[in-house]
């Protein structure tokens, strides 16, 4: 984990407003708002590097509610789109939905098929590793 937020935090693109990394009362929030709980290591994701900007695909944010990736706007579009209420979106990629299940895996929801893929990761870290840093 450490490797990753540190590889994560090189790669970091400057950018005209930077964003913010939220404090443990806004996931309370957006918890709140979405109904559901956050896993454990998606709250320390986005706790420690969601305010990383880097490549082409851009991870869920909760601190500003106009961004076009905050959670909660992102969650409402993934679950209209047909992904199940237990999935919590991690990242938008055109059709498909990174997300998060309750025990933390991520997977990918592919929007074509309306239903989850067989590709799988142990945790939104090894995501992040594989797919975000490789973008």
């Amino acid at each position: 984990m450490e490797e990753v937020i540190e590889q994560l935090r090189e790669a970091n693109e400057p950018v005209p407003v930077p964003l913010e990394l939220p404090d443990e009362d806004q996931l309370v929030e957006i918890e709140e708002q979405l109904f559901i709980n956050i896993p454990f290591v998606f709250k320390e994701f986005l706790l420690t590097v969601s305010d990383v900007v880097y490549g082409t695909l851009e991870p869920v944010t909760v601190t500003d509610p106009q961004s076009h990736t905050y959670l909660p706007d992102v969650a409402a579009n993934a679950w209209d789109a047909g992904v199940s209420r237990e999935l919590i979106p991690l990242c938008q990629d055109g059709d498909n939905y990174y997300c998060v299940e309750e025990d933390g895996t991520v997977v990918l929801w592919e929007g074509d098929a309306e239903e989850v893929g067989e590709e799988s990761w142990e945790s939104v870290w090894h995501w992040a590793r594989d797919v975000w840093l490789e973008s």
